[in-house]
């Protein structure tokens, strides 16, 4: 064996199989990489893992990510020479309901636009699939093909085989002890001797949290996560299965999702595995600290938890009663606050990334070590990753939020997230500072980068039940009081409390070039307000901030709330080490109103000297009832309107001032939801919906913020000018829908003369035209008015026309700029 390697390009801390997959494609890059692993490899969450492998998932991403894990796991141990029990049987997802179907039925249409071979199944299919099964009392289910299990062990051997073969150093019982900085890269520390790199990785399963701690020093946070006690336990050989398994094979994977578990045949016997609601963290209280070292350990059995679980199991399936309990497994599995892993960036680090904190790691391992790899060696990534970006949280997850949040998610791992539903756990853990009011006026409130919002508002009497959101139809005790919001917008005046609105300060000598320089098109002059458009080296959509300009050199910008850690990022990596100006996050210094609708002006003229009648996409400084607030005339709404920015200890009176005048003018709060609304009508896009790094800003029908003939050398002008020569493969639509009770959600599959076009990216019902709208992405030569094709609504495939390149309501914009 060579000498102790104490150079490398990029160091991975941990050795599972998520970190042997990282070392295994950032090698295979090129690319120089030692992983560091305390133990033996696996040694973690992997080696006690049940190691099954679905593709399903709602999440575009996720599926994405899944299915390319899959299809590497087909070829890996031929590719390696190293063998692996890899059984593709299949599964079977049971479906209680009609909406549990209808979930089915989305997914379907998503696997099968990514190449899978997923298919719906009626309740008589079930017992020639699974005979052994009881079916009185489903819906439906969903068959995926490409399901199975895998050995983890052997999966992360011959993944660290493979990466060793490409000339990547695997160092094991050889735990990472510390980081540090020097000269611009990092020394990882070890007992046997420091590693000086260019780039670290934490891949360290349920220890990510305390290797987070290191890069602290260095801007860093604390890991957003909770370590969750799973059991699953494994049957004795049962005859009878032995029997039908000699002369069929292998049983299909079953998951009853609605009753939370999964049930696997394990040779002759069964492996049974709930996610219970009355699960429990562990290592979260001084009388239960996480110990140094874990390696190739379990938790006591808890089995009194899983009684439940068990009996509905049994029902379901009487022969798993034949069996006796052979063996229990007990294990630490780490989750995110949703779930979902940290895959990217580490939030405020220079060149330190996670890939950490995976609940369904074995699965994904595959798909997570390529798209780590991309982010090393590229700085970006083939598809749009924001669902598992670790930026995707910022300052408000605290230790029991994230606690909070792991119950609650572990406890409903299986559940459907419909579009009207909000999660109760850890929530208010940042208020708007009139939040009391908007609560008593009726709002509901959802959560957005921790922030409290009205999602609509309620009247007396109103079902505001968590039960009443169960459901993917738009028909609800909010569609009423969405429509009057709307149309309180439309005919008189509206007012939206928007705290939250991520911001920063650009100020300084430079500012204005260097915007210049790294946006596509043109800055606003003083005065005035404009929208901005950042790409990546392909030209994809990276962001869009507003820029406020208030002198030469001195610029607001504003993000989306959720952007706060992301787009901050995007723009601290851009600036020049030498820079003289400064970049300021003063998101948690201000607040926001939306005063919008024909009524707005008359509103403000109570109580301002202001000069309401500059334009459309101006701003000042001015008192407002005596207290100073800037007036931005902007409306997402589309109406005549102002955004009313204050410092946040004036905020309650500037909202009290606004209601005071507006309310006797026929004034409404109004919510997130008809602000979605109002925006669809207008064909605004919305972050990570619509503007993703799935597409580029040509494809997106951004051109008009592209201007390929500045002189400026922006990131992604090359890739644009290319594609403008070409003509995009895509094109931006918006289309009108004869939806049923439900509209487009996300992904939803868009069809022309039998196959699949394109996907929608945003959808919902516009109250001022009174009709279902999708915004979408489809083929160029149909991106056409009048072209008609069909949009698949949870498996209902429904009649859509494209419609001219300019907004649904006001096309000419008059009332914006009445």
């Amino acid at each position: 064996m060579s000498e102790f390697p104490t150079q490398a390009r990029v160091v991975i801390i941990g050795g599972g199989a998520v970190g042997a997959s990282c070392a295994y494609h950032i090698a295979k890059a090129g690319w120089d990489v030692v992983v560091l692993e305390k133990n033996e490899l696996t040694a973690g969450s992997t080696w006690h893992a049940a190691g099954n492998c679905p593709s399903f998932s709602t999440s575009w991403a996720v599926m994405n990510m899944q299915r390319y894990s899959l299809d590497l796991y087909r070829r890996l141990a031929d590719d390696v020479d190293y063998p692996m029990n890899y059984h593709v049987t299949g599964s079977i997802r049971l479906g209680h309901s009609s909406e549990r179907v209808q979930e089915f039925e989305r997914a379907c249409s998503m696997g099968r636009y990514q190449g899978l071979d997923l298919e719906m199944l009626a309740v008589s299919d079930l017992k020639a699939r699974y005979p052994f099964l009881e079916t009185h009392d489903l819906a439906g289910a969903l068959y995926d093909p490409d399901d199975g299990d895998i050995d983890p062990a052997q999966l992360t051997q011959a993944l660290a085989k493979g990466a060793r073969m490409a000339g990547a150093r695997i160092e094991r019982f050889c735990p990472a002890t510390g980081v540090s900085r020097d000269s611009g890269g990092w020394i990882v520390h070890t007992h046997k001797g420091d590693i000086r790199c260019e780039k670290v990785v934490n891949a360290a399963g349920y220890y990510a949290q305390r290797v987070g701690e290191w890069f602290k020093p260095y801007g860093g946070r604390t890991v957003p996560m909770a370590v969750m006690s799973h059991q699953y336990f494994l049957t004795e050989e049962i005859p009878a299965l032995k029997e039908w398994s000699d002369a069929n094979g292998k049983l299909p994977l079953l998951r009853d999702v609605d009753s939370s578990y999964y049930l696997r045949q394990e040779k002759n016997g069964l492996n049974l595995g709930p996610y219970e609601r009355n699960c429990k963290a562990h290592w979260i209280t001084p009388d239960d600290p996480m110990p140094e070292d874990f390696s190739f350990q379990l938790y006591p059995d808890d089995l009194e938890r899983l009684e439940w679980y068990i009996e509905d199991a049994m029902a379901r399936v009487p022969l798993l009663g034949e069996g006796g309990v052979g063996r229990n497994i007990n294990g630490p599995i780490p989750y995110a606050p949703d779930g979902l892993p940290l895959i990217g960036p580490m939030p405020g680090v220079p060149d330190a990334f996670e890939a950490c904190v995976f609940t369904f790691g074995i699965t994904q391992a595959g798909g997570a070590g390529k798209v780590l790899a991309e982010w090393v060696t590229e700085g970006q990534t083939e598809w749009d990753m924001w669902s598992v970006d670790p930026r995707r949280y910022t300052d408000y997850t605290d230790p029991q939020y994230c606690i909070d949040k792991a119950v609650e998610v572990y406890g409903h791992e299986y559940a459907m997230h419909f579009p009207h539903h909000e999660w109760p756990a850890a929530r208010d853990r940042k208020l708007s500072p009139v939040h009391d009011r908007i609560t008593a006026q009726g709002g509901v409130m959802g959560a957005y980068n921790g922030w409290e919002r009205a999602n609509w508002y309620a009247m007396p009497g109103d079902d505001t039940s968590e039960e009443a959101t169960h459901t993917w139809e738009r028909n609800g005790p909010w569609l009423a009081r969405i429509r009057e919001e709307c149309l309180a917008v439309r005919d008189a005046a509206g007012i939206l409390d928007l705290p939250g609105f991520s911001r920063y300060r650009l100020k300084g000598a430079g500012a204005a070039e260097f915007l210049r320089g790294l946006c596509t098109g043109g800055i606003p002059k003083v005065g005035r307000i404009g929208l901005l458009y950042f790409a990546d080296d392909r030209g994809r959509i990276v962001t869009e901030m507003s820029a406020m300009r208030l002198d030469e050199d001195d610029f607001f910008l504003i993000t989306a709330a959720a952007a706060q850690w992301h787009d901050l990022e995007w723009l601290q990596r851009h600036a020049p080490a030498d820079a003289a100006f400064t970049l300021t996050d003063v998101t948690r210094d201000f607040s926001c109103q939306i005063l919008t609708g024909p009524k707005s002006r008359d509103i403000l003229a109570r109580l301002t000297q202001a000069d309401l009648s500059q334009p459309w996409l101006t701003h000042q400084s001015a008192p407002l009832d005596g207290t100073w607030v800037q007036l931005v005339r902007v409306s997402f709404a589309g109406e005549l309107g102002w955004e009313v920015h204050s410092k946040i200890e004036d905020t309650p009176k500037v909202h009290d001032a606004l209601m005071a005048a507006g309310m006797p003018l026929g004034m409404k709060p109004f919510g997130m939801y008809a602000l979605n609304s109002l925006r669809l009508e207008k064909g605004y896009r919305a972050w990570k919906g619509d503007l993703s790094t799935d597409y580029t800003l040509l494809e997106g029908g951004l051109d008009r913020f592209v201007k390929l003939d500045k002189p400026q050398d922006f990131p992604g002008k090359a890739a644009l000018l290319a594609e403008k020569q070409q003509g995009p493969k895509k094109r931006f639509v918006t289309m009108i829908v004869d939806a049923g009770a439900a509209d487009a959600p996300y992904m939803s599959t868009v069809w022309h003369d039998g196959e699949i076009v394109g996907e929608t990216t945003s959808g919902g019902w516009g109250h001022r035209i009174d009709a279902s709208i999708a915004l979408g992405m489809i083929r160029s030569d149909l991106a056409l008015p009048g072209t008609e094709v069909e949009i698949d609504i949870f498996g209902q495939k429904c009649r859509a026309v494209v419609q001219e390149d300019k907004p649904l309501w006001d096309p000419q914009n008059e009332r914006l700029r009445a």
